[in-house]
């Protein structure tokens, strides 16, 4: 690096204080010079920000205060150097120095000008209400492009402070004029970080999911609890957490149930007796439906979807406003039905039968119209019941 120049009326100045007294007097005037700078570059902020109901330019100008005070102040020091530290060797280290600060300070308000801006968006939109699906589509898209952006910032911030070095700079020119070899290892290395870093941007664009979906993923059901740069937490239902990297989302299949709306259809599976009567029970389904609180209003269906050779399957369907809402629904309705079936309906519980006399059973006969065995109970309704109680 070449050895500084102060500008020539800053010379000047120093030049005109008495001895011992100039190095300190101008780093007081440049002090003073950034104070002011600062001062006058807040008030253009403030008239070209234009004002909004959301309050961005409130705060953006709260936040950036301080890095840009500190950027102007290391600035107007870098200007002085020369003239403060007359050693050619001093001046360039506390010039590198400086410059470095600088860059630093520059990546520092470029991150919070994003953070500032995300923020104020986030406020915009509430995820803590029954209707948030397009709240959690923007604060996803809104996450995912900060974190993007400000890695970006941060590599392009080291970037900028290891080209300051000529060592380093002459090591950057030399890799480019061999890149085959060193742009094959590098890719090699960084396919795990730039594979991650091309799914979030692609999440963030589809949004295959967002925060607080309900999701089934590895056989485990769960919310999307948060979504990094590299990585997806999953809030199981246990209060487990299940971290997948951003690109299992791209490249595996998986269930989400609110991609589109949260609410969701629950269904409940009795198995029951032959000699249950189906009406009976849909009607009491619509009327445990219309006393529940969980119950959207929307879906309700009683179906028998199966039969074996001893029980029939019932499945019954019903809405909720959220998965988690749906699975309480369920929970509730198989209970308040097994309760109805056995106080008012146990004959229609799952049983064992003995069908000793398939014919004739009504008058008590063997097949073929034949009276039981000397000293057998006839098989009657009632001899029949006993008999299924006793198994």
């Amino acid at each position: 690096m070449d050895r500084l120049q102060t500008p020539e009326w800053l010379a000047a100045l120093a030049a005109s204080m008495p001895a011992g007294t100039g190095a300190l007097m101008l780093l007081v005037v440049a002090i003073g010079l950034a104070l002011i700078a600062h001062r006058l570059f807040f008030r253009v902020l403030r008239l070209v920000i234009p004002h909004t109901g959301i309050g961005l330019r409130t705060e953006m100008i709260r936040r950036l205060k301080g890095p840009v005070r500190l950027a102007l102040i290391l600035l107007a020091l870098r200007a002085v150097a020369p003239e403060v530290a007359p050693e050619e060797s001093q001046s360039v280290i506390i010039a590198r120095v400086l410059q470095l600060g600088v860059i630093g300070l520059i990546g520092w308000i470029a991150i919070t000008i994003v953070q500032t801006v995300v923020d104020i968006n986030k406020r915009r939109y509430r995820i803590d209400v029954a209707d948030n699906l397009l709240a959690r589509k923007h604060r996803t898209q809104l996450m995912l492009l900060q974190r993007v952006v400000i890695g970006l910032i941060v590599v392009l911030t080291i970037a900028a402070m290891l080209m300051t070095f000529p060592s380093v700079r002459q090591f950057g020119v030399s890799l480019f004029a061999s890149a085959g070899v060193a742009g094959i290892i590098f890719g090699l290395a960084a396919q795990p970080i730039l594979s991650n870093l091309i799914a979030g941007i692609q999440i963030a664009i589809t949004q295959p999911i967002r925060l607080e979906d309900a999701v089934v993923v590895e056989n485990e059901w769960g919310w999307v609890e948060e979504i990094t740069s590299t990585y997806v937490v999953i809030r199981l239902w246990d209060w487990r957490r299940l971290v997948l990297p951003l690109s299992y989302f791209i490249q595996k299949p998986f269930q989400n149930w609110t991609r589109h709306s949260a609410a969701i259809i629950g269904s409940v599976v009795w198995q029951v007796d032959y000699s249950m009567s189906f009406d009976r029970m849909r009607a009491k389904l619509n009327a445990f439906l219309d006393e529940s609180k969980l119950w959207d209003g929307n879906v309700r269906v009683l179906q028998v979807i199966d039969t074996t050779e001893r029980t029939v399957t019932i499945r019954a369907l019903m809405s909720a406003g959220t998965s988690p809402t749906a699975w309480d629904l369920r929970c509730e309705i198989r209970e308040k039905m097994l309760v109805w079936m056995q106080q008012e309906c146990p004959e229609a519980m799952p049983r064992l039968r003995s069908d000793l006399y398939p014919r004739g059973r009504a008058n008590g006969e063997e097949p073929g119209g034949t009276p039981p065995p000397e000293g057998q109970e006839p098989l009657t309704q009632a001899a029949l019941d006993r008999l299924n109680r006793r198994q």
